[in-house]
């Protein structure tokens, strides 16, 4: 594929930011989620708040919301946007907490890298907040789940008995 068919690339083949200036803005959502895999005592000790250095998921939701709004110094690409709510969410399981974040916008282009950025901050920062008593976590299944709004309309990811996790849809 020439270089002149990457979005993000100018005729010369250089990185650029896609201009957005003529887009009408409009209502723009997605949701993301992750899992930060670990031992079922660490699973437990965060379902009973008995991590010593706080109440992990009040924090790594407060993490998600932050990185939320700071994507766009994260991503060189990105724009920056109008972020209007980020939801951050949690679902404990025996070996894994499950984060779901929702993003949403009126704005000239989509909030999907807002919604996975929420989403892997926050699973850093159950990292960050657990690693004292189990090192050996995972942070994994990083998607997007949903997108809708703009040009392209409503995109779904389709889910299987495995990965549907357990977010009511």
């Amino acid at each position: 594929m020439a270089p002149s068919h990457f979005t993000h690339l100018d005729p010369l083949g250089r990185a650029r930011m896609v201009d957005v200036t003529a887009k009408d803005a409009s209502h723009r959502r997605a949701i993301a989620r992750c899992r930060v895999y670990m031992n079922e005592d660490t699973a437990s000790a965060i379902a009973s708040g008995a991590i010593q250095k706080g109440d992990v998921l009040a924090v790594a939701r407060v993490a998600g919301i932050q990185a939320a709004k700071q994507t766009a110094n994260l991503l060189p690409l990105c724009h920056p946007l109008l972020v209007g709510s980020v939801y951050v969410n949690f679902r404990i399981e025996d070996r894994y907490v499950e984060i779901e974040t929702n993003v949403d916008t009126v704005d000239r282009t989509g909030v999907e890298m807002e919604a996975l950025t929420a989403c892997s901050v926050a699973a850093l920062t159950i990292y960050d907040m657990c690693k004292s008593i189990d090192r050996g976590m995972i942070i994994g299944d990083l998607a997007l789940w949903e997108k809708t709004g703009g040009r392209s309309g409503t995109w779904r990811r389709e889910s299987t008995d495995d990965d549907s996790g357990g977010f009511d849809r």
